[in-house]
């Protein structure tokens, strides 16, 4: 038995394990006794009991190899890594690789592996090219490629007939919780936003399309997607299917962006399209300022920016929803106001000093 471990039948390996989906769903691992974990990203992290950190180039299948390839106890491989390219076609191959290298290296090791879990999202509807069906479903028919969410299910479908383990693909809305140094984090652009829209005396504008602020939208909470991906992966009657996992309620941004602004103590102004990627781009002096003026963690400023993924959702001027019964159909029904998932959030990354 490894060190720090408890007695388990299962084991999980979380690829990308410090982005706001793998951390979310380790720190849920950690809550349930059965798991050990084993979490992978470039950068490591801080071991403790039931849980290490290995850190590997998953683009190297080298590398990959040798660090994940003597892994036999794995029993579980839940997949939310990503490479962010600047176009939808140089996406393909990187994100394609880092799976492809992962298999090889852990399937032929790990006698007892029974499912592999695969973290995709709306772009296999099309979400991001521009107007898509609503409410988009599992079998609704695929895009014109490239489009690697796509690409890695169908790797997936090729492997695994005749094989023990199954898969299961999850597909959520925009996912909003915790992480630092992540590029598609929702909700750590809004706090930064508004915090540093505060600090200048500026009321709380929409920064995005006209369009955007009064197009019907949905989210996924992290922790419910960290809850259903743990679901799908052990429930046998989930096996080798792909799930929409949002937070079962809709918003517009013209009824939620008030009351955002009001958490913030902050007042609004008419919604102004502008670049956030432009305008905060000078920033960071005086966000430097503002961790020492408040005590906050001493984050980087870009740590805490995501600023090309607030502008990509903020230029949704489409409805943007998919249905989620298919997983109320097979067993999972939790579900959360997305408010209360907004406010909870900058909450906590008040309690975390992250925002003053």
């Amino acid at each position: 038995m490894k060190p720090n471990s408890v007695p388990s039948n299962k084991t999980a390996l979380v690829i990308g394990a410090n982005g706001v989906i793998g951390g979310n769903l380790i720190d849920y691992l950690l809550t349930l006794p059965e798991w050990n974990i084993i979490g992978v990203s470039r950068r490591g992290g801080q071991n403790s009991p039931r849980l290490r950190y290995i850190s590997a180039d998953l683009l190297n299948e080298e590398d990959t190899r040798e660090k994940l390839g003597s892994l036999d106890e794995i029993t579980h491989i839940f997949y939310a890594a990503y490479q962010d390219r600047p176009t939808w076609a140089e996406l393909v191959a990187p994100n394609l690789a880092m799976l492809v290298n992962v298999v090889n290296a852990v399937e032929p090791a790990a006698p007892n592996l029974q499912h592999i879990s695969l973290m995709q999202g709306y772009k296999v509807y099309g979400a991001h090219l521009g107007p898509f069906k609503t409410p988009a479903r599992e079998t609704d028919a695929y895009h014109m490629p490239p489009e690697f969410n796509i690409d890695q299910q169908q790797f997936l479908e090729r492997r695994q007939p005749g094989k023990r383990w199954t898969w299961s693909a999850l597909r959520p809305s925009v996912v909003c919780g915790f992480a630092l140094g992540n590029p598609m984090n929702l909700a750590m652009v809004i706090a930064v936003y508004a915090s540093i829209s505060k600090e200048l005396g500026l009321p709380l504008r929409f920064p995005g399309k006209p369009g955007a602020y009064h197009s019907l939208l949905e989210m996924t909470d992290s922790g419910l997607l960290a809850r259903a991906t743990v679901w799908a992966a052990t429930d046998p009657g989930c096996a080798n299917q792909a799930f929409n996992i949002t937070n079962g309620d809709l918003f517009r941004w013209n009824e939620l962006w008030p009351r955002i602004a009001a958490f913030f103590k902050l007042e609004t102004a008419p919604p102004l399209p502008m670049s956030l990627e432009t305008v905060m781009a000078d920033k960071e002096t005086l966000w430097d300022t503002m961790v020492e003026k408040y005590g906050l963690m001493n984050n980087s400023y870009k740590d805490v920016s995501s600023w090309p993924f607030g502008d990509f959702v903020f230029s949704w001027d489409y409805d943007f929803f998919a249905d989620g019964s298919k997983a109320r159909r097979f067993g999972f029904h939790d579900f959360i106001d997305t408010e209360k998932m907004f406010m909870d959030i900058f909450e906590d990354f008040r309690k975390r000093k992250v925002i003053p």
